[in-house]
């Protein structure tokens, strides 16, 4: 075991601030890495101040970051797929039991024993587990990830989360060439929606309640842009879409969106509004629609989305910061004051 530098929050009400963590030296099937960059994820700041505590309370103090990009500086006895020197990358979770159905069929973020990044119970040192606001991080082999070499690392660590969730539901429902998608939203997933779609070479169109986001989202791959709260706007595309990819978490009228699907066509949730969606049946009925959700998605599609990223060039647009700013980060997110994700760039970590 050896101590690692970190920023953690005490309480639901405490700032972020340095501390010293424990982590394990690596068994036979585990990879140490040195944390070049970790993403700040929207559910950073739920799971620090507790707002998912019915189903997923806080155990403090936290560690959270589960967007990880580093340089591997050890490795086990049994590990094949890495030696020191690797770029790697650990996403959102770090352990499964591997032996159920859903990890056998590659969807390891289904397990009911899966072991998130932070959070989680750790087997290995007791308590919980300790995420990305760190200068290290071990981990099985299994959920460790090569990352391209020519990628932006600052840029790919959302991939980890961000690009996973809008990636994964897009391959499930066969986003491709000559397929109309809309993506609702234009934040932290919704920019990755775009990418994604638009590499895929479907029509893009993408739905902001923010006309002055037009121009970002055309230049990052939109063929179109409605302002959703323009009625006839919206009435135009009234059951033409394939897929439509929804990512935002404010309370919204879902069934605005459903209509505009065509027959057989699916909306699928990223995003997770607090309060339950109302949902009219016959915007289901009529044409056949389906509605579902999504969440990251397994090592192996997490892997093929990386080296998807890689032969596209395809990383997160973000502002890169220092650890220190991180609290300020925090309340620049409630504002949505980024364009599109924060990358903490933990060599800073070094001057704590």
């Amino acid at each position: 075991m050896y101590n690692a530098k970190a920023y953690s929050a005490a309480s639901a009400t405490s700032s972020l601030a340095s501390t010293t963590i424990p982590r394990r030296d690596p068994n036979e099937h585990d990879v140490q890495i040195e944390i070049l960059f970790c993403g700040i994820c929207h559910s950073d700041l739920h799971s620090v101040r507790n707002e998912w505590s019915e189903f997923m309370p806080t155990v403090y103090p936290i560690v959270p970051g589960h967007e990880i990009v580093g340089r591997v500086t050890a490795v086990g006895s049994a590990v094949t797929g890495f030696k020191p020197g690797d770029l790697a990358a650990v996403g959102c979770m770090v352990d499964s039991d591997g032996t159920c159905p859903k990890c056998k069929g590659g969807l390891e973020q289904f397990c009911q024993n899966v072991t998130l990044t932070f959070n989680s119970e750790d087997k290995h040192l007791g308590g919980v587990t300790y995420g990305g606001y760190s200068d290290g991080v071990t981990v099985d082999e299994r959920f460790v990830l090569r990352v391209p070499t020519k990628l932006d690392l600052a840029g790919t660590a959302p991939l980890l989360c961000a690009g996973i969730t809008t990636y994964s539901p897009m391959r499930h429902w066969g986003v491709a060439k000559g397929k109309k998608v809309g993506v609702v939203g234009l934040g932290g997933l919704g920019h990755m929606g775009v990418k994604f779609a638009h590499a895929f070479e479907a029509h893009v169109v993408v739905f902001t309640t923010s006309p002055g986001k037009q121009e970002d989202a055309l230049r990052l791959g939109a063929d179109e842009v409605v302002v959703s709260r323009n009625l006839d706007e919206m009435q135009k595309h009234a059951g033409t879409f394939d897929f439509i990819l929804d990512t935002v978490s404010a309370d919204h009228d879902i069934n605005a969106y459903l209509q505009l699907l065509g027959p057989d066509g699916n909306l699928t949730l990223v995003g997770a509004p607090a309060k339950p969606l109302g949902v009219a049946a016959f915007n289901l009925i009529m044409g056949r629609r389906s509605l579902s959700g999504s969440m990251i998605g397994g090592i192996a599609e997490t892997q093929e989305m990386l080296d998807f990223c890689g032969e596209h060039n395809i990383t997160a647009n973000v502002e890169v910061i220092p650890i220190q700013m991180v609290n300020e980060a925090y309340e620049r997110l409630l504002k949505s004051d980024v364009k599109y994700r924060f990358a903490i760039d933990m060599a800073s970590l070094k001057s704590e």
